[in-house]
Formats: C-alpha cells, structure tokens, sequence
C-alpha cells in the first residue's frame, strides 16, 4: 500500500507502484489541473511540488511518492487566492494557459527558496518549463512583482 498525503489530505494507492504520479492525480483523484505535455519530464507542464519541491510529475512513480506530501495547482490555492495566481491575472500571463498551473507551481518553488530572485535566478528556475504562446516575460514580470521588484 503506498500512502501519501495530496493538499493536505491523506491518501491511499494499492496498484502498480511504476504508475507515474500524474495519472495518481489526474485519473484517480480527478485533479486535472496538472497537465500532461511531454511524458519525459522535459515540458514542465506536470509540475507539482513534492516535499515542497518542484518535480515532474509525469516521471516520479508511486513508488518514488511514498510516505511524500504532494501539492499540487488546486492545493496552492483552491480559490485562486495564491499571490502568484494572482499576480499571474494582472500582468495577463495566460494565452492558451495549458502550461500555467506547472509555471506558476515552479515559480512557487523558486520564490519559497529564493524570496528575491534576480533577473537570471528567475530565467534558470524556469527554464524548465515550456510555454508554447511565448509568455516568458510576463512571467517573468509577474514574478518579480510577487517578489516586490516590479509593479
């Protein structure tokens, strides 16, 4: 049995533990806010936090997540609350807004380990997640005003 605990919540999973964790969430726990994109961890679409840090969901098993806490897009907060969900409406970052709920998940990390990221801390933490529309900088904007660098 593989025990986890998902926003906050505790749950149970008795299938195969090399099921990648995004199909746990997506398929089991209809949380569909994490995307699939790539299958390889190379996207970032999938981005959820594990032990409060950034991971593809799409290549860490069952069996890696044991015993872990995951958060994910709806746990950051459910209401939309979160100052980077916000910030994100403000500077009008989504167009297709398939890979936001990864962006704004690996920008989560990023500020919860790095308070005041510089211009090039932010492009390397969130290298690793593709925007197809070409978004980066109002990403990027949007993290800095979150960070209390722009308005």
């Amino acid at each position: 049995m593989i025990t986890l605990t998902v926003n906050g919540e505790a749950r149970q999973y008795d299938g195969d533990g090399d099921m990648p964790l995004l199909w746990f969430l997506r398929d089991l726990l209809t949380l569909t806010g994490t995307k699939y994109g790539c299958g390889k961890g190379l996207c970032g679409s999938c981005t959820v936090h594990l032990n409060g840090t950034a991971v593809r969901s799409c290549v860490i098993t069952m069996d890696a997540a044991n015993g872990a806490e995951v958060t994910t897009i709806e746990g950051l907060s459910p209401e939309g609350s979160h100052s980077l969900q916000i910030a994100w409406a403000k500077h009008d970052v989504p167009q297709c807004g398939y890979c936001q709920p990864g962006q704004i998940m690996q920008a989560a990390s990023l500020l919860e380990s790095n308070a005041s990221p510089s211009d090039e801390e932010i492009k390397d933490a969130m290298s690793g997640v593709i925007c197809r529309c070409g978004t980066y900088q109002r990403i990027e904007k949007a993290i800095k005003f979150v960070a209390g660098g722009e308005s």
